[in-house]
């Protein structure tokens, strides 16, 4: 299959033993290589990625950082992120397939739909807002993946090496314009919201989206992010 001869997908991890097997088993035969960018985990991250067959590189800590370092290991001519405790729903390599096999998509870039595996109304209400943020925003974030050329990634600049925002500041350079949404789903843990409290966690998420819009640097936008876990 063409997707699985030109995809090379891309994991940046920091201790993310508790979900990465799952979805690099989901990944499993599917594409050319997996590239997992480590962070320097303490967990049993390294040994589920090599176990898997993942090329697992040491990088500087920073999802910018690892990204970046990640990408540049990368040979295949597309490139799929995806984070580690996100699960590749029905039907994405067929809509990534596509997607590629198009040569007016050569130099644009597409994500898929954000989904939560979780069942209360307070999921399907955060669904709602990203879709929305996608749609009028052109700013998917990087739990939805990130299926892009590597033509086009270099001609933009890649990722660069900041703490935060990394998937907010290559969209930008993207442009709404340039980004397709593609349906299949990118199923992601909601462990998160449900630990730290679905209001509150999605108001410090838009919290730091309104100061990167505001011009404050990513660094002072991680520690803000990192002092309010």
């Amino acid at each position: 299959m063409r997707t699985g001869r030109e995809l090379a997908v891309l994991v940046p991890t920091l201790n993310a033993a508790a979900g990465l097997g799952r979805t690099l088993a989901a990944l499993a035969g599917q594409v050319a290589e997996v590239v997992v960018a480590d962070g320097g985990s303490t967990d049993a991250t390294r040994a589920i990625a090599e176990a898997a067959g993942a090329r697992v590189i040491a990088t500087p800590r920073g999802r910018g950082s690892q990204l970046a370092a990640g990408a540049a290991a990368v040979t295949a001519p597309w490139l799929l992120v995806i984070h580690a405790d996100t699960l590749p729903g029905r039907g994405w390599r067929e809509a990534a397939e596509a997607f590629i096999a198009d040569p007016a998509n050569a130099f644009r870039a597409a994500h898929f739909r954000f989904a939560l595996d979780d069942a209360s109304p307070q999921a399907r209400r955060l669904e709602r807002a990203v879709a929305w943020r996608c749609r009028a925003l052109g700013l998917p974030y990087g739990d939805q993946g990130l299926l892009i050329s590597r033509a086009f990634y270099e001609s933009l600049g890649g990722y660069r090496a900041i703490p935060i925002m990394e998937d907010v500041d290559l969209a930008r350079r993207i442009g709404r314009a340039r980004l397709a949404a593609l349906d299949p789903a990118f199923v992601t843990s909601a462990e998160r919201w449900r630990r730290e409290g679905w209001h509150r966690r999605s108001a410090r998420n838009l919290a730091c989206l309104v100061l990167w819009f505001a011009g404050v640097p990513p660094e002072r936008i991680a520690r803000f992010y990192a002092g309010r876990r």
